[in-house]
C-alpha cells in the first residue's frame, strides 16, 4: 500500500491592501488551493480575505483563524503570550489536518508573509513537516513610500524598520542614529512614537501614511496627526535625506553640538552622536576625525590642523550665529582633553552668549583600552595628560606623585609624540618611587582601529620607545591584579573592595 502524499503549504503575500497589487503568482496559488486560510479578530472581519475576495470560490474550503485576543486583556493562565501560543498551536493543528489529507493550503497574509505577519507562526510550526512555498508580497513600507512620492532610501543611506511597540527611549535612540526609518504598529502606540520622533529631533522630517492603497487612505505630516485618530494600519516614515530640501538657516535655530567619535570608527559612536552628525549643516574638526564621519549630501565639512582648537571653536560658533547647525567633531570623549573645553571657553565670550552649545559624550580612550585589557579601572583612578604643551612638566610631576601616593590607578593620556620623547621615562621613574616594579601597565595603541595593539608589561619594563601619541597607558595600583586565563589571554583588573587598614 503506497504512502499517502501530503498537501502543500503556501504562505501567500497579498500586498498592502489594493487587490490590484497582488502578484500574479499569488492569484495563481489561491486559484489552485483546496483550502484558503486567513486570520481575523473576534469581530470576524478579515482584511486578508477582503483583499483576496474576488479570487475565493464557493468550493474553496475556508479556515478562519480567529485570534482569541488582540489588544484587550485575557484571563488565560499564561496571560496574553500564553493565549496566543495556544491559539497558534491549535491553528497549526487545523491546517495540518488538511495537509495530512493531501489538500493544498494557502494561508493569506497582508503585505509580505514573513514581514511582521501572522503567517510566520504557521510557517515555524509546519514548514519542516510539509512541502512549503512562500509567495512574497508588497509590504506596507513600500506602499507608504510610493504614496508619499518621495525616495525612501538612497545611495549609502541606512533604512531602519521599527515596531512602535518598542519602549520610547529605545525608539528615540534608533531614530536618532539612522538615516531613514519606518515605524510600524501604531494605533495605541502613537503617542510614544511621536514622543520619540520629537525627542530625537526628527519630527519635522517625519511623515504619516494610514491604510496605504486602501479605502480611507490618509497621508500627511506626522506632527499634524491627532493621536486618537490613528489606527493600527498606519506607519510613520522618515524618508531619504538625499536631495531633501533643508530649510533656510534662521538665526534662532543655529547651534553648536560638540560630539565625540570614540577612539576609532563607527562602532564606537553613540546613537545620539550619530543623530547629531546626520542633522548638522556643517561639520568642523581636525581632518583625521572628520574622516571618520560618513559624507552626506548637503553637508559642508571644514577640516583643519590639530593645533588650532580656539580658532576652530570660534569658526564653529560664528557659523551657528548665522543660523547653521554645527557639529564640532572630536575624538574620544569631547570633554576629556578634547574640543568641548575649547568650544565652551570661546562660547563664554559675550558675543556668543546667545549661541546654544551642547556636548554629547563619547567613548574615551581610557575606557576603550580598559575594556580590551579587562577592568583595570574597576576602582578609583586618576586621569592625567603627560603633554607639557599646555601646562609645565613640574605640575604634571606633582600630580603624578600625588596620585601615586594615594595609590590610584592612572590613565595617562598624550604620553609621547615626535617632539616629546622623554616624558614617559620620567613618569615611569617617578612612579617606581611609589609602586612595585611588577605593577601592571596596559599599553593600548589605536584601540578599535586597524593597528590596534593592547598588551601589558611590568612598570619596570615600560619602554618609552614603544609609546607614541596614539597610545594610552593604564598604570595599576597596589591592588591591581594581572592574571593569565585559559587560552593564554592576560587579564588586568582592579578589585572594587580596598583592604581596610
Amino acid at each position: 500500500m503506497s504512502e499517502q502524499k501530503t498537501g502543500r503549504l503556501y504562505g501567500v503575500g497579498l500586498g498592502p491592501g489594493d487587490p490590484a497589487l497582488m502578484t500574479v503568482r499569488a492569484v495563481e496559488i489561491i486559484a489552485g488551493a483546496d483550502v484558503v486560510a486567513y486570520h481575523s479578530a473576534r469581530h470576524g472581519r478579515s482584511i486578508a480575505r477582503s483583499i483576496a475576495a474576488e479570487h475565493i470560490r464557493a468550493d474553496h474550503v475556508e479556515e478562519q483563524l480567529v485570534y482569541p485576543v488582540t489588544t484587550e486583556t485575557t484571563d488565560h493562565p499564561g496571560g496574553y503570550r500564553g493565549a496566543m501560543e495556544e491559539f497558534y498551536a491549535e491553528a497549526a493543528a487545523r491546517l495540518a489536518a488538511h495537509l495530512d489529507a493531501g489538500r493544498t493550503v494557502a494561508v493569506l497574509a497582508e503585505g509580505d508573509p514573513l514581514f511582521y505577519g501572522s503567517y510566520m507562526h504557521m510557517h515555524k510550526r509546519l514548514a519542516d513537516r510539509y512541502p512549503t512555498e512562500v509567495i512574497p508580497g508588497v509590504t506596507s513600507v513600500s506602499a507608504a513610500a510610493a504614496r508619499l512620492g518621495t525616495p525612501l532610501v538612497e545611495g549609502e543611506e541606512v533604512l531602519t524598520i521599527l515596531p512602535g511597540t518598542l519602549p520610547e527611549e529605545e525608539l528615540t535612540a534608533r531614530l536618532a542614529a539612522t538615516d531613514a526609518a519606518v515605524v510600524m504598529k501604531l494605533g495605541r502606540t502613537f503617542p510614544a512614537v511621536r514622543g520619540a520622533f520629537e525627542a530625537s529631533g526628527r519630527l519635522p522630517e517625519a511623515r504619516y501614511v494610514e491604510r496605504a492603497t486602501m479605502a480611507g487612505e490618509r497621508v500627511g505630516e506626522l506632527a499634524d496627526v491627532e493621536p486618537g485618530s490613528v489606527p493600527y494600519f498606519a506607519v510613520a516614515v522618515l524618508p531619504s535625506r538625499v536631495g531633501a530640501e533643508r530649510p533656510e538657516p534662521a538665526p534662532e535655530r543655529g547651534e553648536v553640538t560638540v560630539v565625540g567619535t570614540g577612539p576609532a570608527g563607527p562602532l564606537w559612536l553613540t546613537p545620539e552622536t550619530r543623530g547629531a552628525l546626520a542633522a548638522a549643516d556643517d561639520l568642523v574638526g581636525y581632518t583625521t576625525y572628520l574622516d571618520r564621519v560618513p559624507v552626506r549630501p548637503g553637508q559642508v565639512r571644514h577640516g583643519s590642523d590639530n593645533k588650532v582648537e580656539s580658532e576652530r571653536a570660534e569658526f564653529a560658533l560664528d557659523l551657528a550665529r548665522r543660523g547653521r547647525r554645527v557639529a564640532v567633531v572630536s575624538g574620544g570623549d569631547p570633554g576629556v582633553f578634547a574640543m568641548a573645553t575649547a568650544v565652551l571657553e570661546v562660547a563664554s565670550q559675550d558675543v556668543y552668549a546667545d549661541v546654544p552649545v551642547r556636548v554629547l559624550p563619547g567613548v574615551t580612550a581610557a575606557n576603550a583600552a580598559a575594556a580590551r585589557a579587562g577592568a583595570p579601572l574597576g576602582h578609583d583612578y586618576a586621569t592625567i595628560s603627560l603633554s607639557d604643551r599646555l601646562k609645565p612638566w613640574e605640575v604634571i610631576a606633582e600630580r603624578l606623585r600625588a596620585a601615586a601616593t594615594a595609590d590610584l590607578v592612572l590613565a595617562l593620556y598624550n604620553p609621547g609624540s615626535r617632539s616629546r620623547t622623554w616624558q614617559v621615562g620620567k613618569a615611569r621613574d617617578l612612579l617606581l618611587e611609589h609602586r612595585s616594579p611588577d605593577t601592571p601597565v596596559v599599553l593600548g595603541r589605536d584601540v578599535g582601529g586597524p593597528a590596534e595593539r593592547v598588551r601589558t608589561v611590568r612598570l619596570a619594563d615600560l619602554d618609552p620607545a614603544e609609546v607614541d601619541m596614539r597610545t594610552i597607558l593604564l598604570v595599576g595600583s597596589s591592588q591591581t591584579r594581572w592574571v593569565r586565563r585559559e587560552g593564554g589571554r592576560q587579564i588586568v583588573w582592579t578589585p572594587r573592595r580596598y583592604p581596610e587598614g
